[in-house]
């Protein structure tokens, strides 16, 4: 069974297909990152698997329950972060999450109990009695994340959630959402811009484009499927001809340039694994005094496949 699977969402507004034909599913327990460029679909495909917004064909089903079929109890199990702060800023943290929480139907002993772990969560128990207007981006943006965890959902979506707050407030975003994801006991669905984000948070990601997924997998998978060799600075203190000579005849290793009067560089696919290899073929020959590994990034396998041009 699947957290939640997305099967051939398509959604119109005019004569434009903002989401075409989107299939994905998310494993209980998984992180999974959406990517994509400005008006890829991204937004128009999450507000389907949340149920703002009917697709014009296709299904999402969030554990077993059809959206489309049982909208209320599909939702009950989906906390949504969106991009916008989504708060009453002359209410305080705390009565704020009051409010959101009787909406999800809890109250009593049980509410104010999740209210308070909740807060712990976030780390705004000393600021829960302040108004929302008094705080900063990134603790608005803490809330925010609270208010869709108060009641305990099987799938948590966050939708940019790190947009306009600062680096200290956006690394404890990230590092409370590396917390929720180690206990096993939910999923996620991750879109952002900043790719170092999804590489951190998430185990699978998708890069979608004009309304299609077109790439899907792991990091090192979507990687791979660009090709490309890590690049690998090697500074040496010995014979660096002969050292060039011993390294080249290495079948780990696709090419080998000089840089410089005493140091390599080379190509090769799994770079990180080269240094004892290289360790042992140039014993009594050269001492590697440095080694430093470059490897294909997902940033630059994003431009790749969705390519660099500015488009809204």
């Amino acid at each position: 069974m699947h957290a939640l699977s997305c099967e051939n969402l398509t959604k119109r507004f005019g004569d434009t297909v903002a989401v075409d034909g989107v299939s994905l599913t998310v494993a209980p327990g998984e992180a999974y990152g959406l990517l994509g460029p400005n008006g890829a679909g991204k937004s128009t495909a999450i507000s389907m698997i949340v149920g703002l917004l009917p697709p014009d064909s296709g299904s999402v089903h969030i554990g077993q329950i059809d959206m489309g079929a049982e909208p209320l109890e599909a939702k009950k199990r989906i906390g949504y972060v969106p991009q916008e702060i989504a708060l009453y800023p002359e209410l305080s943290a705390r009565e704020n999450l009051r409010f959101f929480g009787r909406l999800y139907g809890l109250s009593g002993a049980a509410l104010r109990g999740r209210i308070d772990e909740v807060l712990d969560l976030v780390g705004l128990t000393d600021r829960a009695k302040d108004k929302v207007s008094t705080y900063s981006g990134g603790m608005k943006r803490r809330v925010n994340i609270g208010a869709a965890l108060l009641h305990s959902p099987d799938l948590l979506i966050l939708d940019e959630p790190t947009v306009g707050v600062d680096p200290q407030s956006r690394d404890s975003i990230l590092s409370g959402v590396e917390d929720l994801l180690a206990s096993g006991e939910i999923s996620l669905i991750y879109t952002s811009h900043y790719m170092e984000e999804v590489e951190r948070l998430c185990d699978r990601m998708a890069i979608i484009d004009r309304g299609r997924v077109i790439a899907e997998g792991t990091k090192a998978e979507l990687v791979a499927r660009v090709g490309g060799d890590d690049k690998v600075a090697v500074t040496l203190d010995g014979d660096i001809d002969s050292a060039r000579r011993r390294i080249e005849s290495l079948p780990q290793v696709n090419g080998v340039s000089r840089v410089g009067d005493d140091s390599l560089l080379l190509t090769a696919q799994d770079g990180r694994s080269l240094l004892p290899v290289l360790l042992g073929a140039l014993a009594g020959e050269a001492a590697i005094t440095s080694f430093d590994v470059d490897e294909p990034d997902l940033e630059a396998t994003f431009l790749h496949l969705t390519g660099n041009s500015l488009r809204d």
